[in-house]
């Protein structure tokens, strides 16, 4: 008999089964290990008609366990040079910010982390992210300023540098076998995650085993 789940985890497991049934575009989403729910493995997929377009981006999400009351980590897994992303990998995010946290300067409390928030928000915020950097309060200086520059066509390193990432994040994806959208049309899909896609069967965490999934009600 499985153990009692605990609320965070039953959280997380009634989300992951949402963006297995609806998935964000451009992303992939799995778990690390098929038997922890709170560390997440995605794929980003850099969006058409962008400078990451064509890019294949992997990274961890990392989730408290008093989830959803304290803000997910999320962490590239390769080097992006972005203003809003540190050296070793952390976004800085204002939704990923404890609304209690008030060293993050220049935020309102409404633009941070909330108990409402979901996974699902979290990805579209980092997809919007790399295509609209904030660089008022950049965790990559250099970046940041190149970034500008860029954007006021004094020069384009910044498309370079990003150009660059892209060209290597097709090496890895080659690797892993992913083929990446470079069409809106096969960017924008939503479909029905494979069962194959992943081994874990949810309800096996539940110790009742006649109870619907995260306690719900059916309709």
């Amino acid at each position: 008999m499985a153990l009692p789940m605990a609320s965070s985890a039953k959280a997380l497991a009634k989300e992951l089964r949402g963006l297995r049934e609806e998935p964000v575009e451009g992303f992939k989403i799995g778990l690390v290990d098929e038997s922890n729910l709170y560390d997440w493995q995605v794929a980003i997929f850099g969006p058409p008609g962008t400078l990451y377009e064509g890019g294949y981006f992997k990274a961890h999400i990392r989730f408290p366990g008093d989830y959803p009351y304290s803000p997910p980590s999320f962490r590239f897994l390769c080097h992006l040079w972005h203003p809003n992303v540190y050296e070793n990998g952390e976004v800085c995010i204002s939704i990923l910010h404890s609304p209690i946290n008030d060293q993050q300067g220049g935020e309102l409390p409404q633009e941070r982390w909330n108990p409402t928030q979901t996974v699902r928000s979290v990805l579209m915020s980092v997809i919007s992210l790399l295509n609209e950097p904030n660089t008022n309060s950049p965790a990559n200086v250099d970046a940041s300023v190149m970034f500008r520059e860029w954007r006021e066509r004094k020069n384009k390193r910044y498309e370079e540098y990003v150009k660059q990432q892209v060209q290597d994040s097709q090496k890895e994806a080659a690797k892993d076998g992913v083929i990446v959208p470079v069409t809106v049309e096969d960017y924008c899909v939503k479909t029905k995650a494979e069962p194959s896609e992943s081994s874990i069967d949810i309800s096996e965490f539940y110790e009742d085993e006649d109870m619907d999934f995260c306690g719900e009600d059916d309709d």
